[in-house]
């Protein structure tokens, strides 16, 4: 079974049921119009298919010069463990370097740190951890 990568938008219903399975912000009801449209706004994005069907994606939002951030790591549960957001995480990064940004952050999903950590990701000191805000 060929995974074929593309940089171009998933299918709208596509993505909604990729962004689902995360079971992620069950309280935000996203709808499938705003998922995609957020995915519009991605700087860079690496879509996996395996026979026809969208088993994967990852996206970055960045100001194109400084800083990049990597968004929405996903991966079907049928196919984890494949090594599919290896790939697609190791294409962020190329995309990040093609363009000469060195620095690279993200937010990690509950326990991903040891996936982000293969790639040289490290967590942040303890004294200056992220911060959200949701409006």
């Amino acid at each position: 079974m060929e995974l074929i990568f593309r940089t171009e938008l998933p299918g709208q219903e596509d993505y909604y049921r990729l962004y689902q399975s995360t079971g992620w912000e069950p309280e935000k009801n996203w709808t499938p119009e705003r998922l995609h449209q957020a995915l519009r706004g991605s700087w860079y994005l690496v879509a996996c298919y395996r026979n026809g069907q969208l088993a994967a994606s990852g996206r970055l939002v960045s100001d194109g010069i400084h800083q990049c951030f990597v968004c929405d790591l996903i991966v079907l549960p049928d196919f984890r463990g494949q090594g599919i957001g290896g790939r697609i995480l190791e294409q962020l990064l190329d995309h990040c370097r093609s363009r000469g940004i060195r620095w690279v952050q993200l937010a990690c999903a509950k326990g991903k740190r040891g996936f982000y950590e293969k790639y040289g990701f490290t967590a942040r000191a303890p004294d200056a951890p992220g911060m959200n805000l949701f409006l």
